[in-house]
């Protein structure tokens, strides 16, 4: 037997059989639900999408319930353990992992595109000397269109190969420039000779020395932060891309648009939320006064809880690994035993636990961060160099699957009607 969801109207009294798939019925499904032939038929109002599934992917899978994230099947447990960044971007954009052949030849291809056009320069140079280096990325990105006009053919499987292989190879250039501009240093070009993310740290970091030799372990990390934050089904952003992405406008506007809405504080600024936090917290002892001010409604505790997660976000605890490997190397951040005598106290609660407010990917994101001496607003630039690639993927996915269309939601008109209009003359007397 199929199954269907049996609905009464009653409004009229009429039953429709509405078919099940996958746990959704189709909204369309809900438009013959009428009470006349010459009326509009039902639709739904979820404001944020909160329980509306916009696209079939089989990108990345999140239980929230149980706390479990995988990028095309593979835990991502496993994947920031044994391995890197630019084979988990493989994975998320073809689908499965790469041959030893494809993997070297994939590594090549970004390393020879990791430099921009001088013209980028030029236009990233032109910003002002305080411009936030995530205003500077959204802009160059989607400059890069300009300088690609081919890319505007979105159907040619070769022409989205290279204009992917482009996009991932040069976001840490662009990154790492926007780092450069706000301190007022010389831009770095790239090392091909580096790792991708050895790479990164020299941009970013490179003074007078012939080269910048990175601390494999600093290199490691973040190469592990960047595959944490490479895909996280539809978020914010990567509705952004797809949205954008369904004009069939060309990847690097689409992604610009990624770009723009991780830009937001709700999105891309969460970790730079929680440093706030702890700072204000100031030391352990006061951490018990912060609790009851949480409690009472007059302190935010930043970095728990998900809009997706009901359990312990997985990406949290690898970080928390992490940090012990990025400290190691710069010294331990004062404010890291700050956290985690809240994390202990939160977690032990009986008033979070009941509300499934457990540590997120922020909460200790930032922490690392910041032992890198990464300004607060670079943050979300290194958030968006790792998700290119889950941008990228969830893009190509959309531009292949026949289901998709321009997105049109509905809307709900609260406004006037049938007013008469009177001209400016009458109205002003």
């Amino acid at each position: 037997m199929t199954d269907s969801l049996t609905v009464r109207d009653n409004r009229t009294g009429a039953e429709y059989d509405i078919p099940i798939t996958d746990g959704t019925i189709r909204a369309a499904d809900l438009g013959q639900i009428k009470t006349a032939d010459d009326q509009p038929g039902l639709a739904t109002y979820d404001p944020g999408f909160v329980n509306t599934a916009s696209c079939r992917s089989s990108v990345t899978y999140i239980d929230g319930e149980k706390g479990v994230l995988e990028y095309r099947g593979y835990p991502i447990e496993q994947l920031a353990e044994k391995s890197t960044f630019l084979e988990v971007s493989y994975l998320l954009i073809y689908g499965e992992l790469p041959t030893k052949e494809q993997y070297d030849q994939w590594v090549h291809e970004i390393t020879y595109h990791t430099y921009v056009h001088e013209n980028v320069k030029s236009f990233m140079q032109g910003f002002r000397y305080d411009a936030h280096p995530m205003g500077m990325l959204m802009a160059s990105v989607g400059a890069l269109s300009t300088f690609y006009p081919e890319a505007s053919d979105i159907q040619d499987p070769a022409n989205r190969h290279i204009q992917t292989v482009r996009m991932i190879a040069k976001m840490p250039t662009l990154g790492a420039w926007a780092f450069r501009h706000a301190q007022g240093k010389p831009y770095i070009y790239p090392d091909n000779d580096l790792s991708y993310t050895e790479n990164f740290l020299s941009m970013l970091f490179k003074m007078s020395e012939h080269r910048y030799d990175a601390d494999p372990r600093l290199a490691k990390a973040l190469d592990v932060l960047f595959i944490l934050h490479a895909d996280h089904e539809q978020n914010c952003s990567t509705n952004a891309v797809r949205s954008v992405g369904s004009s069939q406008v060309d990847p690097y506007s689409a992604v610009a648009a990624g770009i723009g809405a991780l830009f937001g504080p709700l999105h891309g600024g969460a970790n730079e939320a929680v440093l706030r936090m702890l700072r204000r917290i100031g030391t352990k002892e006061n951490i018990p006064s912060f609790i009851k001010g949480v409690k009472d409604g007059n302190e935010r505790l930043m970095g728990f809880g998900h809009r997706v997660y009901k359990n312990y976000d997985p990406r949290a605890k690898i970080i928390k690994k992490a940090c012990d490997d990025v400290f190691e190397v710069t010294g331990v951040n004062p404010l890291l035993e700050i956290a985690q005598e809240l994390e202990k106290i939160a977690l032990e609660d009986e008033y979070f636990v009941k509300r499934k407010l457990y540590p997120n990917v922020d909460f200790y994101s930032g922490l690392i961060y910041e032992a890198f001496q990464f300004p607060p607003e670079m943050f979300t630039v290194l958030f968006a160099i790792g998700r290119t690639p889950g941008w990228l993927a969830q893009w190509g996915e959309l531009i292949q699957d026949k289901d998709q269309k321009i997105a049109r939601p509905k809307q709900i008109y609260t406004g006037d009607r049938t007013l008469t209009f009177t001209p400016a003359e009458e109205r002003w007397g």
